[in-house]
């Protein structure tokens, strides 16, 4: 279940979203992503009945972006009931672009942190590099990255 709270929307700043691009990259064709989603521009997962005149320019994926940041950065508003620092958020919304609400809510890390248990958050991101069994070193490098923003945002 989602927290109930009343909440106030946040946004992602740019050195997070500069984090989801480094990341994500930016593809102006439709491609496969690792979990098997048809996907396009910066992480954008193309919805049924989605259609692109394609490729993208870097200014309409970047447009994609701008429209699919807000749907992740609610989910970890409307699900996080402590105070966080800019680059703590960054963190996770980056986390919860890659891997979806569901896994933010079901983990462990939103746990830890609603707890107010700040500090023993950090390790859980290094638990979510596994696309069905197989670990992506590419999941490894984002979970470290986005570890290292948690951590510094800390007090």
């Amino acid at each position: 279940m989602p927290f109930d709270a009343p909440f106030t929307l946040r946004h992602t700043t740019a050195r997070g979203r500069a984090l989801i691009l480094a990341f994500e990259g930016l593809v102006p064709r439709t491609y496969i992503c690792p979990a098997g989603h048809p996907t396009i521009c910066i992480g954008h997962v193309v919805l049924p009945g989605e259609v692109f005149d394609e490729p993208l320019s870097e200014a309409a994926c970047e447009d994609l972006l701008a429209r699919d940041l807000p749907r992740y950065e609610m989910a970890v508003c409307r699900m996080i009931a402590v105070p966080l620092s800019d680059p703590c958020f960054d963190a996770l919304v980056s986390f919860t672009f890659n891997l979806g609400e569901g896994a933010l809510q079901a983990s462990t890390l939103r746990r830890l942190i609603n707890a107010g248990r700040l500090d023993e958050a950090g390790p859980q991101f290094d638990r979510w590099v596994f696309a069905g069994a197989q670990k992506l070193p590419g999941l490894v490098a984002r979970r470290a990255a986005e570890r290292a923003m948690w951590e510094s945002g800390l007090p």
